[in-house]
């Protein structure tokens, strides 16, 4: 079914229709859910002041800048833990909410491409704010201050290292009901993660904000400036500094030349631990696995984001709207996880989350 007023494309917005956008199987749970989340009937106008996608991305670049000092001065993480992978990687769980009861839902954040706690605060903070519940961040291996310990990095993701990290989770709070969202690149390593599990996913539900869907050719549409100045942060982060550890491996040299994401994401497959692109591919890209989803997913995406293009749905849209769990929604605006409204530039989209955990956490 299609909720709210018909367009005839995905990017065939009628001008003067600012409310979002919803494509989802008509069964009576999404019907439910879309009935009972407001913000899926109102138009969404964004921040006044934030005139066009860049703008709204500059902003949310700088938001994430502000955060930093205001999460270390009002101490938003209240507990750390380092983990050890099985291969001797390490990654890292940074609470928030931590010694909130233990039946307090959990929601479980997985970062964007380059992610850290700093950039990600704004996020666990809205979350917070929006559900009152406990928050907890993934940090992938060698982000933020975690030393790449093993030769192997994916900015994908990693879902055994997911799966480690959830196992912790799981431990720590056996009685919480758990919840997941993806931001950006986050949103793929989640949507890869409940495709292979399926049904014994221990999500109840989750949201994948601004998802670039196929990875083999979401990343050769990006913005050409946004996907050379991504190259040139992925290789100073990731690459330089860990020169020593990877140089032995034959494609080091091409991803310190890469000239923009596309390039970067094509070399990147040994430094992820396989032989050849095609392997990475195959156990990295979500859409090879999308269809196997069990748990109910809601995915946001805006029609002028400039990273994860719109038309990257297409060639899905149609096998979405035969799955029972996926509800999609589109913007009209909004750029790259930058869904800010009002004149204060309020996160309209991490109030989505939290009123559609709330939903799915009344109707379990």
């Amino acid at each position: 079914m299609t909720v709210a007023t018909p367009r005839h494309a995905i990017t065939g917005r009628q001008p003067a229709d600012r409310r979002p956008q919803v494509h989802c199987h008509d069964n009576d749970r999404n019907r439910r859910v879309v009935a009972a989340l407001p913000q899926l009937h109102d138009a969404f106008r964004p921040t006044p002041w934030l005139f066009n996608e860049h703008a709204q991305l500059i902003f949310h670049s700088l938001r994430k800048d502000s955060e930093k000092k205001r999460q270390r001065a009002g101490l938003l993480y209240d507990r750390r833990d380092s983990l050890a992978m099985r291969d001797g990687g390490q990654t890292a769980l940074l609470w928030s909410g931590h010694e909130l009861p233990p039946e307090t839902p959990t929601v479980v954040v997985l970062h964007t491409i380059t992610g850290s706690p700093d950039s990600m605060a704004e996020l666990v903070r809205d979350l917070r704010a929006a559900t009152g519940w406990r928050v907890v961040l993934c940090l992938r291996r060698g982000h933020a201050d975690l030393p790449l310990l093993t030769p192997r990095l994916n900015i994908l993701g990693c879902t055994d290292d997911l799966r480690e990290q959830l196992r912790a989770i799981r431990a720590r709070f056996p009685a919480s009901p758990l919840y997941g969202v993806g931001s950006s690149a986050g949103s793929g390593l989640l949507a890869r993660y409940l495709g292979e599990e399926g049904e014994a996913s221990p999500f109840r539900a989750a949201f994948a904000y601004c998802p670039g869907y196929d990875t083999d050719a979401g990343f050769d549409r990006v913005q050409p400036f946004y996907s050379r100045m991504m190259a040139k942060k992925l290789v100073r982060q990731f690459i330089t500094p860990n020169l020593g550890r990877i140089a032995h491996l034959g494609t080091t040299a091409r991803l310190q030349a890469a000239a923009d994401l596309a390039e970067f994401h094509r070399n990147l497959y040994e430094l992820a631990g396989h032989d050849s692109y095609e392997a990475y591919d195959r156990a990295s890209n979500p859409m090879h696995v999308f269809h196997g989803i069990r748990t109910p997913v809601m995915l946001l995406n805006a029609e002028d984001d400039p990273v994860c293009r719109i038309g990257n749905i297409s060639p899905w849209l149609d096998g979405m709207r035969q799955m029972p769990d996926v509800i999609l929604v589109t913007t009209a605006e909004g750029s790259h996880c930058a869904h800010y409204e009002g004149w204060s530039a309020r996160s309209w989209s991490g109030r989505l989350m939290g009123a559609y955990f709330r939903v799915m956490q009344d109707m379990a």
